[in-house]
């Protein structure tokens, strides 16, 4: 029964913020129900984790057969049916959007209440005009592809990360504006597929100086050219369109595609008169609770402008919802980021927890590092790919692991293991020392973690 109003909770949006708040609500005993004004499961099963991962990985296997390393092994790699990768694309998503978000609703009893919600005052929101009244609310609508407002732009016809997933033919050239991770996974998606691909814009940003160099080698070798400049303006040429950068440079392609980053996608919910703050770039302010300015409207995700990570979104999600039905126990739910792990899904791929070398000095750590190149691991040498490095950041007082910094096939897996170091305190030592699979790219982060007590070369288990 709702404590006051309608419902207990009302969940605006049903992305992973979203689900995961609701599901927590109704753990807790709660009358819930989510508002969704578009495609039921948000951005990551509908356009953005799993159908970029999938197309990533059918890319990845076109290409690995293109550079099969073994002797005495025939691979060979044809032509591209986009339109058959993109319908097989599209029936897992149907699955996963019916799996995982309808069923998941059913099963714990929440109706997902198809219509626009807009906020008529503080304490009502409205569906398609119709008013609900909840105790409280989480806002969890998630974020868009955000275009700059480059002069031209707006006077081609451009690629989003959302519309490239839809093409159904391999454009002959592509040129990407952005080199984050949305503008990396997709520079070498399409660069497997068949594209000859140049990136504008700084290559991984946020990552670690040595292994970005060590990527720029990578996508050298794939052909992609990067041109590590801002782009200025954007024009039409003949059938294609060019980018001209700061310096004057000019890169054409046939097709453009935009990757600078997402905004909160808020438009239309009425914040302002529910007494909710945005911040400068729109992004939803909360506190270390999820709690906005309005103290019964809670937000979580990527519309709160927490890191863009769906793991992120269900652990912002689980706090809102037991914050703002009070349920948390004798202390407030709050997400802990110590240790959170990402991965850019290139080939091979870049991946981190904890903090870099920087955001740890400027922790105030004493930092030291150690850098262990691939060719220093042996499954990296059974698989003939020793491309990339792995990087071990610590504090130099104590030993404590602060951060590990991968590029590797496979390192998105290791860094499960390196956030459980790392949340659990253990020092380099204790990483060294620790019991590691042989022949499995894990091992890199044992024999990292090793050099800090001994650099000079190792046997094979040594």
């Amino acid at each position: 029964m709702a404590i006051d109003g309608d419902v207990d909770l009302a969940v605006i949006g049903s992305g992973g913020a979203a689900m995961a708040a609701a599901i927590s609500a109704r753990q807790a005993g709660a009358d819930v129900v989510v508002v969704e004004r578009g495609t039921l499961g948000g951005t990551c099963v509908n356009v953005g984790c799993v159908p970029s991962k999938t197309l990533l990985a059918a890319a990845g296997l076109r290409h690995a057969a293109m550079t099969n390393p073994y002797a005495g092994v025939s691979l060979s790699a044809d032509g591209v049916d986009l339109a058959a990768l993109v319908a097989q694309k599209d029936d897992l998503v149907a699955g996963m959007r019916q799996a995982k978000y309808a069923d998941v609703a059913d099963a714990y009893g929440f109706p997902v209440r198809k219509g626009e919600a807009r906020f008529r005052d503080r304490d009502t929101v409205e569906i398609d005009g119709v008013p609900l009244r909840a105790a409280a609310y989480v806002v969890a609508t998630g974020a868009v592809p955000d275009v700059p407002a480059l002069p031209g732009l707006d006077q081609v016809p451009y690629l989003t990360s959302t519309s490239a997933m839809e093409l159904t033919a391999v454009p002959q050239s592509l040129v990407v504006i952005g080199g984050g991770y949305v503008g990396m996974e997709q520079a070498q998606l399409f660069a497997h597929l068949g594209a000859e691909v140049t990136v504008v814009g700084r290559l991984a940003p946020h990552a670690e100086p040595d292994l970005v160099e060590e990527l720029r080698g990578v996508f050298a070798e794939d052909g992609i050219t990067v041109v590590e400049e801002r782009a200025a303006t954007v024009s039409s040429t003949g059938d294609g369109t060019t980018v001209t950068t700061t310096s004057g440079r000019l890169v054409s392609g046939q097709r453009l595609l935009v990757a600078t980053g997402r905004r909160a996608q808020t438009d239309g919910l009425g914040l302002e008169a529910a007494g909710v703050l945005t911040d400068a770039r729109g992004f939803v302010v909360t506190d270390d609770q999820q709690r906005t300015s309005n103290p019964q409207i809670f937000a979580a995700g990527d519309v709160s402008g927490a890191p863009q990570y769906v793991y992120v979104a269900a652990a912002g999600g689980r706090a809102a919802a037991l914050n703002a039905l009070g349920v948390g126990g004798t202390e407030p739910a709050r997400v802990d980021y110590t240790g959170q792990p990402s991965v850019v899904f290139t080939r091979p791929q870049l991946a981190s927890a904890g903090l870099t070398e920087v955001q740890a000095l400027a922790a105030g750590h004493r930092c030291e590092c150690r850098v262990l190149g691939l060719a220093d691991v042996p499954r990296a040498l059974v698989n003939r790919d020793i491309r990339g490095a792995v990087k071990v950041v610590a504090d130099a007082d104590t030993g404590r692991m602060l951060g590990v910094h991968a590029l590797a096939e496979g390192a998105g897996e290791m860094m499960l293991a390196a956030t459980y170091a790392i949340r659990a305190g253990m020092t380099v030592d204790d990483v060294a020392d620790t019991w590691a699979p042989y022949l499995t790219m894990a091992e890199s982060l044992r024999i990292a973690a090793g050099l800090f007590r001994n650099q000079m070369p190792t046997s094979c288990c040594a």
